[in-house]
């Protein structure tokens, strides 16, 4: 439920920014915002407080934010605040955020190996991503997972490329056990 919810709301803001022509804007502007919410979680407890009414709650965060983000941005927050959907805030801004970084062709992936990469290894890793996705650039996090034993697996978005040793001695195991003597 709360991925449609995202979802719905996201596409909704991701539209807007296409509208108008701000797509930019709107991305830097909900980082910052994302950013901001992140280090202030008293906010977020009186904008999900059930006793304090939706009106004092939209006077807040306009007395907070007006002036300081876009109307479009303002505005978004003010429908997201007076239908009840504060709680989910995080989930549709990170939504809006991959929603747009898809439409401008960055590519988000995530690499866990066994052992750290090096650098080299690294731009490796992203100019072969390049050249076998549809995207411009690559925004890559590094993970670490001893347990892998060794190769790598990729997420970029839904779609999972496991080529790790622990995911091929798995398979081989279950090959093996099928095997009848």
């Amino acid at each position: 439920m709360a991925k449609l919810i995202s979802k719905t709301y996201g596409d909704a803001l991701f539209e807007l920014a296409v509208e108008e022509g701000k797509v930019d804007i709107l991305l830097e502007e909900t980082l910052q915002l994302q950013k901001i919410l992140a280090e202030n979680g008293d906010f977020g407890k009186l904008m999900n407080h059930p006793k304090i009414i939706k009106e004092e709650k939209i006077e807040v965060a306009k007395s907070v934010f007006e002036g300081r983000v876009s109307e479009e941005l303002l505005g978004f927050l003010t429908i997201i605040i007076s239908k009840d959907r504060y709680s989910e805030i995080d989930e549709i801004l990170t939504y809006f955020v991959a929603k747009v970084k898809e439409y401008k062709g960055i590519g988000i992936a995530t690499v866990t190996t066994a052992v750290p990469l090096k650098d080299s290894q690294c731009k490796e890793v992203e100019k072969k991503l390049l050249d076998t996705t549809r995207y411009k650039s690559m925004e890559i996090s590094y993970g670490v997972d001893a347990s892998l034993i060794g190769g790598m697996v990729i997420r970029i978005g839904d779609r999972v490329v496991d080529s790790s040793i622990r995911t091929k001695l798995s398979k081989l195991q279950k090959d093996l056990l099928k095997v009848q003597i």
